[in-house]
């Protein structure tokens, strides 16, 4: 039986401890609203984040300490915690990757003040074959969320064009993430690195001066930057549903094209932790489709 500083989740009792420390302190925050945010999000987080290496980022002293990620599960994890082993060309070794395959190793992880959750666009088991292709749009100063809604609905009408489904989220930061689920067994990175690329530099020449897609820092002010980058096996994009460790537990949200376009017109998209519980309450999981639609992208 559980004690007073344990839960029982999934039939498992975790320990906790230090559930009144404030993560996010000038929200007042704690860390036992983290807790029961990541258990009650778990029913439409898991199908997107079941099977994927996982990497945490951790802030054991709150958003406003130091943070560090880590991508080698901790060698103190519950026996029950599962990992895979995935090559790391960087560190010339295999990383044990926690796979978050359940509630309770996402309450666990959310103990470790794991607050933000970043994953591979590929599962474990294939590490080679994405499943979606992504695109991260990241506002450059002064530009906000807003022009990424705008520049984000002429990429719909692009994919479009091609006979493709996307699907919108907040980064639960600045910016606006794209997916373009695949759910195929034969895409490859490169086929979605190339086809990215070429879509971010077609975006490029229909905005001159409001979107930029190379990767130089000092050609961002005041514009869009399309990261299409991120489609690769070596890199890991922040999970929907996550938290973000700013001033607010803002949470990356999935959202309709309808508010996107309201977003374009300039209604800012950003959700904490309680909003977005009640948002899926009401609309259930908008990000579904991600999981499970099969689709091609165009050859060439």
């Amino acid at each position: 039986m559980a004690t007073a500083d344990e839960i029982q989740v999934d039939g498992k009792i975790l320990k906790l401890s230090n559930l009144q420390k404030l993560l996010y302190p000038e929200a007042h925050f704690t860390k036992a609203q983290v807790i029961d945010y990541i258990a009650r999000i778990a029913p439409v987080l898991l199908p997107h984040i079941r099977g994927r290496a996982l990497t945490f980022k951790r802030y054991p002293n709150g958003v406003a300490g130091e943070f560090f990620f880590e991508k080698n599960s901790p060698k103190h994890r519950p026996d029950w915690v599962q990992t895979a082993p995935i090559w790391s060309g960087g560190n010339n070794r295999f990383m044990d990757y926690t796979l978050a395959n359940d509630t309770a190793t996402l309450v666990w992880a959310a103990n470790l003040a794991a607050l933000e959750l970043h994953t591979s666009l590929s599962l474990a088991k294939k590490p080679e074959r994405p499943t979606c292709c992504v695109f991260d749009l990241d506002p450059g100063e002064p530009a906000t969320i807003v022009e990424c809604a705008q520049v984000a609905l002429d990429i719909r009408k692009y994919a479009q064009r091609l006979g493709l489904e996307i699907f919108a989220k907040t980064s639960g930061s600045k910016g606006m993430q794209l997916y373009i689920p695949l759910n195929t067994p034969t895409v490859t990175y490169e086929h979605t690195k190339v086809f990215s690329h070429a879509l971010a530099m077609t975006m490029e020449s229909a905005h001159p001066g409001g979107v930029v897609s190379k990767m130089a820092k000092n050609l961002r002010g005041g514009k869009i930057f399309i990261d299409w980058s991120q489609n690769d096996p070596h890199k890991t994009t922040i999970c929907v549903y996550s938290l973000r460790a700013k001033a607010e537990p803002t949470v990356s949200t999935p959202v309709s094209w309808a508010e996107v376009a309201k977003c374009a017109k300039g209604k800012v998209l950003s959700f904490t932790a309680p909003v977005v519980l009640e948002r899926v309450r009401k609309l259930g999981d908008l990000f579904a489709p991600v999981a499970t639609l099969k689709q091609k992208l165009p050859k060439g």
